[in-house]
């Protein structure tokens, strides 16, 4: 995976997260800040997931509650690399 792939999704995570209502508490407390809810897409290079897919696939290598949109994203993309999708 190139930087470039992983700064563009962490932008456009931190974009689209960073409108929910910090601190969050589950999954469900980002579904009302995603511009299409759970069916939001997240793409970059040959890397293309849903708001939904993300959830289904990171639930575990996340550390909730979230304090901020920064922290949520760094364990986004740390789930992303430990799962080999990234």
């Amino acid at each position: 995976m190139s930087d470039d792939v992983e700064a563009d999704l962490r932008e456009q995570f931190t974009d689209a997260f960073s409108g929910a209502d910090f601190p969050v508490s589950s999954q469900m407390d980002l579904v009302p800040a995603l511009p299409q809810g759970p069916g939001t897409k997240f793409e970059s290079g040959d890397f293309s997931v849903t708001a939904m897919e993300l959830a289904a696939k990171l639930g575990s290598s996340q550390d909730f509650p979230y304090e901020d949109v920064e922290t949520l994203v760094d364990d986004v993309i740390e789930g992303l690399k430990d799962n080999g999708m990234i």
